[in-house]
């Protein structure tokens, strides 16, 4: 279906990678991964369009339609979420459009004999044929089912889009994309801005999506749960495996591991051949068996090893300051914006060196409630107590946001440090991959991820004993994530953590507080014992609501029985009976004769009969039918309750 033939891209002189060739099938859903800058978002670019490569060429159809969500993008203003959304029909709204200016036309004509006026009628049809052959009937109800799975509420739907952050707005152009229904969807970090509850859903959505799907992403659970192929961008080229994230590496492993093997068994047989040859070249009585040997030894092949990029950051936390048992308190904490409550009188409590997880859906308050943690916010309403000795480091969920982009890499974390750290920035640079002329680029040039690198740095410049992390692996690739995750069960002191990655997540804390209409319920365990939880919950729940509404059925059966009718109240049921059975056959003969007089019309007008009487008749008796159609059916349903 799209095929990228010998693609290569270089930056200043260098290529990012070179000689790439893959296809993409119809059906494929490929995971596109590789180490943050390998050159993930700029392969997505060239196969979008957006990027024109500086060797080879993407070969595809001409009607192919391609879906494309970058990282960044720009939003457009002035419309409502509705609007904006619906705004992915192009074709169908230019159908619609220009079927309005036709009803108005034939609103404002009386030369309903013309043969123009027959044209518009024509045209009517035509358009209203193909509004309903690209599912014009359906496009409501697809836009709200994606915008709801994606996590916005009706009432969200007349908001102007302006009223959102980045995030609720990227959700908007994801939808849009989703209901343009393109054979090829390319998704950049799609989940970054998603909740659990919307990734769930867009990852069904995905799965059984009837179209090609590209993924780049950092989420496991995501890739492994969607896709059926990965491609694997190291040292400029690639690596392609018919599977999911965790087989191909799994997969690659063993590639690796053989590879190893067999180079190693070849390399013995090769020195055994040659120290052979060495040894008895020179006697006469060996010379057939010497020269046997290195023609083996000119036909021998050699094994090359996969060069894998291993590189990865590697740190962990300062030993942190002892603080008091308690290391913060909140009592009933209340948070507004405006006439919208978001926090509803919470109570929490965090111990020293406890973890603990903030979960729910975006919007439900968990990012507020960290910002008030940090002192970043002022609580409406509430009492906030920090602990002895407490010192806290703070990523913000826009931490990369706030890196000055024409500071260099090197300034960003001389600016901030002190004392003895000042004599390690080089150091700490490089455990974070910044080493060599990458500490003199500037933060505007930098990739998504080696923004996040360089603001999880500065979390290291002193000993902090209660971390607060807002989405602290957006951006981040798999091995970076990973040695994250790893310094953090490391790290010996209390720390609170909002995350929407479930495989981050497992293992990492002690408890998880899901936050759901302004409130917050507590689990005691990780991510896995909330999932496992929630599902035994929500059947229980589903379980509960199919006994209430059999319930409700079976009442609703009792209810309509238990009435017992007296012979005078049947007798005037019966009277209106026998009336409204009159009225329904009076009105069955009466529009059975004006079908009748309509079909005469119609057949003259086939016959080229335009009568301007004809015209003018078949539109009275056209109205008249439908006005007594809905006589009779008012009439029978009235008649159905009555009997």
């Amino acid at each position: 279906m799209l095929a990228l033939l010998e693609i290569g891209i270089h930056f200043n002189g260098k290529y990012l990678f070179e000689d790439i060739s893959f296809l993409i099938r119809a059906d494929d859903k490929i995971g596109l991964i590789g180490k943050n800058g390998a050159g993930k978002s700029t392969l997505l670019k060239v196969i979008s369009g957006t990027l024109e490569p500086d060797e080879g060429e993407l070969a595809m159809p001409n009607d192919i339609k391609i879906g494309y969500l970058p990282q960044e993008m720009h939003h457009q203003e002035g419309n409502t979420v509705w609007q904006e959304a619906k705004s992915a029909f192009v074709e169908l709204n230019t159908i619609e459009s220009n079927l309005e200016k036709v009803h108005i036309e034939m609103a404002e004509r009386t030369d309903f004999e013309s043969e123009s006026y027959f044209n518009l009628l024509d045209r009517a049809d035509h358009l209203q044929t193909e509004f309903g052959n690209l599912g014009g009937y359906e496009a409501d109800g697809n836009t709200e089912k994606i915008l709801k799975g994606l996590g916005f509420d009706p009432a969200d739907f007349q908001r102007q889009t302006s009223e959102f952050s980045g995030g609720w707005r990227m959700r908007v152009e994801l939808a849009k994309i989703l209901l343009q229904k393109p054979n090829v969807i390319l998704l950049d970090e799609p989940t970054n801005h998603l909740d659990i509850e919307s990734i769930k859903w867009l990852e069904i959505f995905l799965s059984n999506y009837n179209g090609a799907v590209i993924l780049v992403s950092h989420d496991r659970v995501f890739l492994d749960t969607i896709t059926n192929r990965t491609v694997e961008i190291s040292k400029n080229r690639i690596y392609d495996y018919a599977g999911n994230y965790t087989k191909y590496v799994a997969y690659r492993e063993e590639m690796v591991t053989l590879q190893a093997s067999t180079a190693e068994n070849l390399a013995k047989r090769r020195a055994e051949l040659e120290r052979f040859v060495e040894r008895f070249k020179a006697k006469a009585s060996k010379a057939t068996q010497a020269q046997s040997r290195m023609k083996m030894l000119e036909k021998m092949d050699t094994v090359e090893i996969d060069d894998r990029d291993n590189s990865a950051i590697h740190f962990r936390f300062p030993e942190p300051p002892r603080s008091g048992d308690i290391v913060m308190e909140t009592f009933d904490v209340h948070k507004s914006f405006g006439d919208k409550q978001v926090l509803k009188g919470l109570d929490f409590i965090l111990e020293r060196g406890k973890k603990v997880a903030f979960v729910g859906k975006n919007g439900e308050g968990k990012t507020t409630f960290l910002k008030i943690l940090a002192d970043a916010e002022k609580a409406t309403k509430g009492e906030i107590k920090i602990g002895h000795n407490v010192k806290i480091g703070y990523y913000a969920q826009n931490q990369t946001d706030t890196l000055d982009v024409e500071y260099t890499v090197f300034d960003v974390i001389d600016k901030v440090a002190t004392g003895d750290a000042r004599l390690k920035i080089r150091s700490l640079l490089g455990a974070f991959l910044f080493r060599g002329d990458d500490i003199e680029k500037k933060v505007k040039v930098l990739s998504g991820g080696e923004k996040g690198r360089l603001a999880l740095a500065k979390l290291l410049l002193e000993p902090y004993n209660l971390l607060i992390l807002d989405e602290p692996t957006n951006h981040l690739d798999m091995k970076s994530k990973d040695i994250l995750k790893e310094a953090l069960v490391a790290y010996g002191g209390a720390m609170v953590v909002v995350s929407h990655d479930r495989d981050f997540l497992s293992g990492l804390t002690d408890d998880v507080y899901e936050f759901k209409n302004g409130k917050i319920r507590h689990y005691a365990g990780d991510m896995k014992y909330y999932t496992d939880k929630r599902k035994e919950e929500d059947a229980l729940e589903s379980a509960q609501q199919s006994q209430n509404k059999q319930n409700a059925k079976n009442e609703a059966v009792k209810t309509v029985s238990a009435p017992v009718e007296n012979q005078e109240e049947k007798k005037e049921r019966q009277k209106k009976a026998k009336k409204f059975q009159k009225m329904i056959d009076d009105l069955e003969t009466e529009i059975a004769s004006i079908d009748k007089e309509l079909k005469t019309i119609e057949a003259e007008i086939a016959n080229g009969h335009h009568h301007p009487i004809n015209l003018k008749r078949y539109e009275e008796l056209k109205k008249k039918s439908e006005v007594k159609t809905t006589e009779w059916e008012d009439l029978s349903l009235q008649m159905e309750e009555l009997v």
